[in-house]
């Protein structure tokens, strides 16, 4: 028989459980909508007790923003088999996923939310994109990038960021359509960097030969050729 004796969570995880209170808030609607009453309701505890574990909102929104930059910085990860096309698809649909999760914090975070100028919160949102820079190059078998692989790879994460972004405001375009549109988008870029750069051409031939017919970048190719029809 219970005794209905709520056992007591000790430091560590009480913060974890109100980062993921708030993570979880803030997920839903804008952190600057999110007020601390909120935060303390959900977690089933006092408002001062919430400032005993954090100092105020925007260390507990540092911490929850971290929680998630690391979330989001693994959907980057894949395994380095098969075509790169598939493999680059499969990326973008974990990085949707995120952005359908989380779609007010993301849209917060990457517009400016509560803690703009927080040289932690700029540090975690780099962070990210460095994550997701380094797992591009992997997927791609380079180890340092020449100028204009960096380019073409760093523009393609910012491109994917403002994509996410514009989905959001509507969702307008099928999700779909838009993970297979970046992995498009990429080979895009890459061919016309290969256009004035003897190496980047090398990568794109090596790029695409494994591709199979039914892959995303030969999809890409086919209908390119179907508009000069």
């Amino acid at each position: 028989m219970s005794t209905g004796v709520r056992r007591r969570l000790g430091v560590e995880e009480r913060r974890q459980q109100l980062i993921g209170v708030a993570l979880d808030l803030f997920s839903r609607r804008s952190p600057d909508e999110v007020s601390i009453d909120e935060i303390a309701t959900a977690a089933g505890i006092s408002r001062p007790l919430v400032y005993h574990y954090f100092p105020g909102k925007l260390s507990l929104y540092e911490a929850a923003l971290k929680r998630a930059s690391e979330d989001l910085a693994n959907r980057f990860a894949e395994p380095q088999e098969g075509p790169l096309g598939a493999r680059l698809l499969r990326v973008m649909r974990r990085f949707f996923d995120f952005v359908d999760e989380h779609g007010p914090g993301f849209a917060a975070l990457m517009r400016g939310g509560p803690a703009v100028g927080s040289s932690a919160t700029n540090a975690l949102i780099d962070a990210v994109r460095q994550a997701a820079y380094e797992q591009m190059l992997s997927h791609l078998g380079i180890v340092e990038a020449p100028p204009r692989l960096e380019l073409v790879v760093r523009s393609w994460i910012s491109l994917a960021e403002s994509t996410a972004l514009i989905w959001l405001n509507g969702r307008r375009v099928p999700r779909a359509e838009l993970e297979i549109q970046l992995v498009h988008d990429f080979a895009a870029l890459a061919a016309v960097s290969a256009a004035y750069d003897e190496d980047m051409a090398a990568l794109l031939k090596k790029m695409v030969k494994d591709e199979p017919t039914d892959g995303p970048l030969a999809d890409l190719l086919g209908r390119l050729i179907a508009l000069g029809s």
